[in-house]
């Protein structure tokens, strides 16, 4: 598919304010992801859709929607200076790094004097704004903007969403991978390869297994798309999160109740996916 037409279709995703949301080379990126998807979905069963349109909304779309929240950005550079949001409600070692080239190897910001360690951050009142409001909003609800080099992991990760969307949109996030299936995690890493993505790690491992390997960080952000035996994977997720950390889930909206029953998380109002009507963004904070 032409990285014109990927544009298109991926606006929606997007807020209107930003002349351009990606630049051209992540939208080749994503162009050459899609041939590749294609032609290894004929061998092996990654994804249900088959469409390209339907690729681009529901499996970039969504995963792209996911990291604007997680990672304020243009999406210009995936550094932080492109774009920063801090929350009003956040203390000044909550925010964004602002380091001089967001690079990995910038030494992090450590609390000025007189700053206190990182504690919860209140809710923001979402009353009176509209779901598209809420959705246009890269820290809705108060949550607090993440650092470009954070540590995330996915889990289940399958054809590669939310994760390597969130990789293409961020660069510089410490990436990695869970996911069982050898086929697919071969896949994943010739996705990596292909689209030169580096500091990414694709452990070939189930989500339970791997909770109890010393190996495997613990991170500032998990993520998790909807899967089969969402009851047993939540508790797995939240397993994996450092302190003051971030869960981000793209889940349909009847899985909402399970999250307050199964977690002790601090829940964010579910943000609304655009051109869906049962899909929703939920991000919660340990």
């Amino acid at each position: 598919m032409k990285p014109a037409r990927i544009a298109t279709l991926l606006e929606p995703f997007f807020e209107p304010s930003l002349e351009s949301s990606l630049d051209p080379a992540q939208l080749d990126q994503i162009s050459s992801y899609i041939d590749l998807l294609q032609r290894w979905n004929a061998r092996i069963n990654l994804t249900a859709i088959r469409k390209e349109e339907e690729i681009v909304t529901r499996h970039f779309g969504e995963s792209l929607f996911m990291a604007r929240h997680l990672f304020p950005t243009s999406g210009k550079d995936g550094t932080s200076s492109a774009r920063s949001l801090p929350s009003p409600n956040l203390g000044p070692a909550q925010q964004l790094d602002q380091s001089s080239n967001g690079s990995p190897s910038s030494k992090p910001r450590h609390p000025e004097p007189g700053e206190g360690p990182h504690t919860p951050e209140r809710r923001h009142s979402a009353q009176g704004r509209s779901n598209s409001e809420r959705a246009s909003s890269p820290v809705s609800q108060g949550v607090p903007a993440i650092r470009f080099a954070a540590q995330v992991l996915d889990i289940g990760s399958g054809a590669g969403f939310p994760a390597l969307p969130l990789k293409i949109w961020a660069p510089q996030i410490h990436l990695t991978l869970i996911e069982s299936n050898h086929k697919k995690a071969t896949f994943l890493r010739e996705v990596s390869r292909t689209l030169a993505l580096t500091d990414i790690n694709v452990l070939t491992d189930r989500a339970e297994v791997a909770t109890e390997n010393p190996e495997v960080p613990r991170a500032k952000v998990v993520t998790l798309r909807a899967v089969e035996h969402f009851e047993a994977v939540l508790p797995q997720a939240v397993a994996f999160l450092a302190p003051h950390a971030t869960l981000a889930l793209l889940i349909g909206a009847t899985q909402l109740a399970q999250l307050t029953t199964l977690t002790a998380l601090d829940w964010n109002e579910p943000i609304s996916i655009p051109q869906s009507q049962s899909r929703v963004l939920s991000l919660g904070r340990n």
